[in-house]
């Protein structure tokens, strides 16, 4: 079992949660190891998720900006519409396999709090979502979808009352409840073995994804551009490609209004070393080691810390990090509603406006693949605001 990666990720937590991380750490050594479990998780991926999900050709966007062809990896086309149920299926097969009754999650966006309840009303679990206030209020529709799958939802008003304090309520209640409660934590930071245990469940998409290119295409794709808050998505699409030296693994931060001015949720361009939620990791905090408060227009990229394994391939120079402001998001959520008819979650916003920035400058045979990680139902509302906003500013 991996804890660290180069300086970054460990188990930073109270003694009271070792022995519940000890006994998380050999079930999920042995249930990886268990063909029968293996098999489960792939039929349910298949047969209920959806997957595999498609590669798909941006054609228009890519013949409007007249340079790389950008490719779209589809997880918005999963079942609860985003990438985060694969490994909440992962997850929840686990618990049910300790014996644990009962889930508690975090959520930003509200797609991994949708995915979360989605499972256990699939495996007959009662579910409790911690989600910060003001994204309850800016992810309305995913509030509701949570109390409709059974689930109940928590809004935390406490500090940010964004994703941060929900994931510090999430694991409070986890302290309290460890003998019958299993934490689905819904990204690749918190303490070992969750970092590796949510890219494991996570690196189907870059498996696939690998494999439809050199199907498609007879080759790789030159550059593999993801959204990076705490950074689930790009290290499942950055697992299928991090042994090949020929592509260029771009992760993608939350500039918010630039980072310059300090309302932006770039943990790596704008952080320092610290320790949040059990593990050592780049943070937005003060020079006494407070945490900042983060800002961003996607609630699910504003988080103040990002996963250690991002952490350390940025310091390998394996993969580089890039900062998209708010405006560049909205802008590229944009354009592929308008040249292909998707329309993107916003936090997947960020990761093809870098692919809009980069392919203008590329021959046309290069090869942009984005991973679309969600869809942008629930950004309708929140995008319409922004947009209204400008306008009257």
């Amino acid at each position: 079992m991996k804890t660290h990666y180069g300086a970054y990720g460990g188990q930073y937590v109270a003694e009271t949660l070792m022995a519940p991380l000890k006994e998380l750490e050999a079930a999920y050594e042995a249930a990886k190891a268990d063909p029968d479990f293996m098999r489960e998780f792939g039929e349910i991926l298949r047969d209920y998720v959806g997957r595999e999900t498609p590669i798909t050709v941006a054609r228009r966007l890519s013949e409007h900006l007249g340079g790389a062809t950008i490719v779209l990896k589809r997880e918005d086309l999963n079942h609860t519409g985003a990438h985060k149920v694969n490994n909440t299926i992962g997850q929840a097969l686990l618990a049910r396999r300790m014996g644990k009754k009962r889930l508690i999650a975090e959520t930003g966006a509200g797609m991994h709090g949708v995915a979360t309840a989605t499972v256990a009303a699939l495996l007959g679990m009662p579910c409790e979502v911690y989600m910060g206030a003001i994204d309850v209020e800016r992810q309305s529709p995913n509030v509701e979808r949570m109390k409709m799958l059974g689930a109940k939802v928590h809004a935390v008003t406490e500090g940010s009352a964004t994703l941060k304090d929900a994931m510090n309520e999430a694991l409070r209640d986890w302290v309290t409840n460890c003998d019958d409660t299993f934490y689905v934590i819904g990204t690749v930071a918190g303490p070992a073995p969750y970092p590796e245990m949510v890219r494991d469940f996570q690196s189907v998409i870059g498996r696939e994804a690998r494999r439809q290119c050199l199907e498609k295409f007879g080759r790789l794709p030159d550059e593999a551009i993801a959204c990076v808050g705490g950074g689930s998505n790009a290290m499942g699409l950055f697992a299928g490609f991090i042994d090949d030296a020929s592509v260029k693994l771009v992760g993608v931060e939350a500039g918010g209004k630039g980072i310059s001015t300090g309302e932006h949720a770039a943990s790596i361009n704008g952080g320092r070393l610290g320790v949040l939620h059990g593990a050592k990791t780049m943070l937005l905090q003060t020079g006494d080691g407070n945490i900042i408060d983060t800002y961003s227009v996607s609630a699910g990229l504003d988080y103040p810390g990002v996963g250690p394994e991002h952490c350390h391939l940025h310091d390998t120079g394996r993969a580089e990090y890039t900062v998209i402001t708010d405006d560049e998001a909205i802008a590229a959520f944009d354009a592929l509603c308008r040249y292909e008819g998707i329309i993107p979650a916003l936090e997947s916003s960020h990761a093809l406006a870098e692919a809009i920035k980069r392919a203008p400058g590329l021959p046309k045979n290069a090869i942009l693949l984005v991973n679309l990680s969600g869809r942008g139902d629930k950004d309708m509302e929140n995008a319409r605001r922004y947009k209204d906003a400008k306008k009257n500013s």
